[in-house]
């Protein structure tokens, strides 16, 4: 059935790398995170099936993708791993690329123990399960090659380990020239939720618009990356705090529509209080020619360089930035332009040379 499927598509049936998602991770336009925009590039540039959980939504129609039903199993995991190795048999990959879930390639080792195998991380592993102590990360090590998103990452996971483990940042499509004229608008984009800092980007607004004539603020996300994302308690508390604020709140909106947004923003936000393991938003940013303001934690110092504005997640230093840049256009359109040449070196082309390198160490035959 899944060969089949990706016949009609016009394409290839018999893949040489399979890129196994997260169990929830959606590929369709109308519904995809970072790590399913992620694999999205590398597989339209450097090749290979993705698969995934089935998806209500129609899949990326450039890549192969062909979805997995559960199989049997005692946890989640361990049935999504049964019903990616049942498509995997079938599909023969050379080479299996896991993304962001250590537990599911333990499993996937076990029931495929002869296909090489790389874990790709996008998240800190020491809050997953089969990463989280020394151990378990230097079995994996012994196991499969370990692939990670930021050298932040990338120490984090040998924290306490010896070996050696590729950084390869997060792929970025190049985007078209931003507008000479921006709106005066300040952008937060992002899960609505408080590690992403989504209240302390409501308070700073509430502080910083009133001394602001002609600024807007507005928001666009929800709790997760999906139309039919459902109100939290956290979010319909947030609700009417931001409206308060003169914030313009947009929801959940595709991929595109986000990135339209922050063509026309000249202030983009990323007031993480969690340490992002990249920061994807914070580049794609960047790259659409908006002046960044980031929190100083995870992987964003390592993203943003010397191109953000860097404030502590909390209102009062958040509103200071917000105030500092909407103030000083000369300085905006610096950043802008300092911002626009840090985002080049993520370039999907980048990545995918990267990886291409690393598929032909790993398996000389496919290359």
């Amino acid at each position: 059935m899944e060969a089949r499927q990706i016949r009609e598509r016009g394409l290839s049936v018999a893949p040489n790398y399979a890129i196994v998602l997260p169990p929830h991770e959606g590929f369709a336009p109308a519904a995809v995170g970072a790590i399913g925009l992620l694999v999205h590039r590398l597989a339209r540039g450097a090749g290979g099936t993705v698969v995934g959980a089935p998806n209500i939504y129609p899949p990326f129609d450039d890549v192969p993708f062909v979805p997995a039903p559960p199989g049997w199993g005692l946890t989640g995991a361990a049935r999504y791993a049964r019903g990616v190795a049942r498509v995997l048999v079938r599909l023969r990959p050379g080479l299996i690329e896991v993304h962001n879930r250590p537990e599911i390639a333990v499993l996937l080792a076990r029931l495929l123990p002869r296909t090489p195998m790389v874990l790709w991380l996008n998240n800190d592993p020491q809050h997953m399960r089969q990463a989280r102590t020394p151990r378990q990360r230097a079995r994996l090590l012994r196991r499969m090659t370990v692939v990670t998103a930021s050298d932040w990452l990338r120490r984090r996971f040998l924290d306490g380990v010896g070996g050696a483990v590729t950084v390869i940042h997060n792929a970025l499509d190049p985007q078209s020239a931003p507008p000479i004229e921006r709106e005066r608008l300040i952008l937060f984009a992002g899960r609505m939720v408080a590690d992403k800092g989504a209240d302390v980007f409501v308070a700073a607004c509430a502080l910083a618009l009133p001394g602001l004539p002609g600024w807007q603020a507005a928001m666009v996300g929800a709790d997760r990356f999906s139309p039919t994302a459902p109100d939290t308690p956290f979010v319909t508390a947030l609700r009417p705090a931001a409206l308060a604020a003169g914030i313009t709140l947009h929801g959940h909106q595709p991929h595109d529509a986000v990135l339209g947004l922050m063509r026309r923003a000249a202030i983009v936000c990323v007031p993480s209080r969690w340490p992002e393991p990249f920061g994807l938003v914070a580049v794609e940013a960047m790259a659409c020619g908006a002046a960044l303001i980031c929190t100083p934690r995870g992987g964003l110092p390592e993203v943003a360089g010397d191109a953000a504005l860097y404030a502590e997640p909390e209102a009062d230093a958040l509103a200071g930035a917000m105030r500092i840049l909407a103030q000083d256009g000369p300085r905006r359109a610096m950043m802008a332009a300092a911002g626009r040449a840090r985002a080049a070196q993520f370039d999907t082309a980048v990545a995918v040379a990267a990886l291409r390198q690393l598929r032909a160490r790993l398996c000389p035959a496919l290359a």
